[in-house]
């Protein structure tokens, strides 16, 4: 039986990690800050070590093995969790901080929260890149297995291992152009049901929290059409008159006073939207995720304070 005694290198680990995500040996050399024959020189003694060809090319790119596809979450949780070990006791200095922070959001939090935090990352730490993803169809297994460090908005059900902190509470406004009909005079259910409606739903959902309340008012709602996300939504109506749409109101009282349009209360009550983020217990004592989560809550206190009231147009 063969042995290979080869030293063990944590660089070759980090190198690895970044190679499983960008599949491209450039990619991962201009993300390293090495250049492109050392990046391909430690490719092939990662090859040697797992005795796996780890990226095979295909075309013009390169597509990760069998093998390297299952090791992929486990050595990005084995990278992580080195970090924070060997990371030095008390706070990052995030003037040299050099990181790719991986957050799951929707577009509201995305343009709300993660607007004003890029704005403080920018002026603090200008070597950290933030990534935002939509947030996953199903469960959440990113935190789990450490291809998201952090999640932000109205969280789904999680493991029960995983750290929830609450940033701020929203409450849903009805949203339409000045020219609509249901912008002048009272606001009732009834109206509110006649309504053609956008909805808003990234899994295609066509009905939600307003459709239970109106239902237990014996009416229902009729939706010409659903988009993806609130942002759609909201180019959708600054186009359309005929129609109107349901929004967080904090999250994105600029965007719709941006765009001229108007806003009322609801007549019937819905929950409270309940804005978290969450973070797996591993990255809890690291000091680069520490400072996130406080820049985090910066950002939403910032954003998300009640400082004023929707728009509502008294009734006439």
């Amino acid at each position: 039986m063969r042995s290979v005694h080869t030293k063990l290198d944590f660089n070759l680990l980090i190198a690895l990690d970044v190679l499983l995500e960008e599949c491209s040996v450039t990619a991962a050399a201009d993300r390293l800050a090495v250049s492109e024959p050392a990046m391909s020189r430690t490719l092939g003694r990662i090859r040697k070590v797992i005795e796996d060809p780890v990226l095979v090319r295909a075309g013009h790119t390169m597509q990760p093995t069998p093998r390297a596809v299952a090791m992929r979450s486990e050595v990005r949780a084995l990278v992580q969790r080195t970090r924070a070990v060997l990371a030095p006791a008390g706070e990052p200095d995030p003037g040299s901080l050099t990181r790719t922070f991986t957050i799951s959001a929707n577009d509201a939090m995305v343009t709300s929260v993660g607007d004003h935090l890029l704005t403080c990352v920018e002026q603090q730490a200008p070597k950290v890149t933030l990534r935002f993803l939509a947030e996953p169809p199903g469960d959440h297994a990113g935190l789990r297995d450490g291809s998201i460090d952090l999640q932000m908005g109205v969280l789904g059900p999680l493991a029960p291992e995983v750290h929830t902190e609450l940033l701020a509470t929203d409450h849903t406004v009805m949203v339409m152009r000045p020219d609509h009909p249901l912008a002048e005079g009272e606001l009732t259910a009834e109206r509110v049901a006649a309504a053609r409606h956008i909805v808003t739903s990234r899994r295609g959902r066509l009905s939600g929290p307003v459709d239970d309340a109106l239902a237990a008012r014996g009416l229902g709602r009729r939706a010409v059409v659903v988009a993806p996300t609130f942002a759609a939504t909201l180019l959708m109506l600054a186009n359309r008159h005929d129609v109107v749409g349901l929004f967080p109101w904090r999250q994105y009282r600029t965007n719709v006073r941006t765009l001229g349009l108007v806003t009322r209360e609801l007549p019937i009550p819905l929950p409270p939207l309940q804005l978290s983020m969450a973070w797996h217990p591993r990255d809890d004592a690291d000091p680069a995720h520490r400072w996130l989560r406080s820049r985090i809550r910066h950002s939403a206190k910032a954003v998300l304070e009640p400082d004023d009231t929707p728009d509502d147009i008294p009734a006439r």
